[in-house]
């Protein structure tokens, strides 16, 4: 199935942040062979927002067009937390909290995106097998120089705060997930890039085909300063009352106005255009 100028144009630059490699993705688009969409999420919290819904309003586009999106719930990585956009290690929650958390990050979830085209898995159904070698054998493809290029890491080894080797590993359990299920293109915000790239080099080891890497512009919270968090307090949640929602999207800065327009809904680039202008 071949695109048009049109559709290309929505799928891989509205909303969008970059693509590693964009003409790659594009080629495999033209193409019109089903794509396996990678999209991992970590249940630490029992809720999505607003920010979340970004990359599932992208993911939902692509299905459309008859792509297949396999969902990883990351009941391992969850386990250890990614510091991602934080200077602190995160607190480690239980396998119960875990699953708790997924079942309701789950029927939010597909609020957004089509469950008849999405695949359900979870990580423990590889790594629930992962003996001390295989461990040991994915360490040994990667440095620690390497993953302190990553700036939250870099920032926090240059102030001499803890860095736990359980984060060190959290970008190859990601990476390795990839692997597992053969992801051609994944999905993440921009503070995921290093992540998704590892991913990419870990499958090119591996005898795979790299995956495209999909990333997803980070959506400003309601206080107009910091990216949406529930941590931050900043967040518009996805089964907030429509009364609060309408509430905290009324709070918001004007000069956001427009972003949340363009990666939130279908508006018109015309009527975008009008809104920057008044």
């Amino acid at each position: 199935m071949t695109l048009s100028p049109d559709e290309l144009w929505r799928i891989t630059q509205r909303g969008v942040s970059n693509i590693i490699v964009r003409e790659e993705f594009v080629k495999l688009l033209q193409e019109g062979k089903p794509l396996r969409l990678k999209m991992g999420f970590d249940p630490s919290r029992p809720d999505i927002h607003l920010g979340h819904v970004v990359g599932l309003r992208k993911l939902r586009q692509l299905q459309d067009l008859g792509h297949q999106l396999i969902l990883i719930v990351g009941d391992w990585t969850a386990q250890i937390g990614d510091p991602s956009g934080r200077s602190a290690t995160r607190p480690m929650l239980t396998h119960e909290e875990v699953m708790e958390n997924a079942q309701s990050y789950l029927r939010q979830f597909f609020k957004v995106v089509d469950r008849d085209r999405a695949q359900v898995v979870y990580q423990s159904e590889w790594f629930g097998k992962f003996s001390l070698a295989d461990v040991i054998g994915l360490t040994g493809r990667f440095t620690v120089a390497q993953f302190l290029e990553r700036d939250d890491f870099a920032k926090r080894f240059a102030e001499h705060r803890p860095i736990a080797i359980t984060e060190l590993l959290y970008p190859l359990l990601q990476a390795y997930d990839s692997v597992a299920i053969q992801s051609d293109v994944e999905f993440g915000g921009t503070d995921q890039m290093f992540n998704l790239l590892v991913g990419r080099e870990l499958q090119e080891m591996m005898g795979q085909r790299a995956q495209q890497c999909f990333l997803m512009p980070i959506l400003v919270g309601t206080d107009g300063v910091q990216k949406m968090s529930k941590s931050l307090d900043n967040y518009v949640g996805v089964e907030e009352a429509p009364d609060d929602m309408f509430g905290k999207i009324m709070s918001l800065p004007d000069e956001f106005i427009v972003s949340y327009f363009e990666y939130l809904t279908d508006a018109p680039e015309t009527e975008l255009e009008d809104m920057s202008r008044s």
